[in-house]
C-alpha cells in the first residue's frame, strides 16, 4: 500500500479494500491487523477461534495467515469477501 492509502479509523472498509487491491497478501494481513486493533482483538480472536497473541502474529505483515483464517477475520470485521471481475 502507498502513502495515498494511509488508514483512516473513519473509514476502514475503504483501507482494507484498497489492501486487496494490491494483490499482496502482507498488505491484506497488515491492514486486516491495523483495523483489527482498532476494534475488540480478544473478542475477534476469540470470534476467529485463536488466541489474540497468534492473531495478532498472523495479522503483522510478517506473518503469513492461512486464507481460513483471512475469511474468518474478515467475517468478524463484519465483511464479505467477494470475487469481482477484473477490469482488463
Amino acid at each position: 500500500m502507498n502513502e495515498e492509502n494511509s488508514f483512516d479509523v473513519d473509514n476502514p472498509d475503504s483501507y482494507i479494500a484498497a489492501a486487496f487491491e494490491t494483490d499482496n497478501p502482507a498488505s491484506i494481513a497488515k491492514a486486516l491487523g491495523e483495523v483489527a486493533r482498532t476494534r475488540n482483538m480478544s473478542k475477534l480472536a476469540k470470534d476467529v477461534g485463536m488466541n489474540r497473541s497468534a492473531l495478532y502474529r498472523a495479522l503483522s505483515g510478517d506473518g503469513n495467515p492461512e486464507f481460513a483464517t483471512i475469511l474468518k477475520v474478515v467475517k468478524a470485521l463484519g465483511l464479505k469477501l467477494m470475487p469481482v471481475p477484473a477490469a482488463n
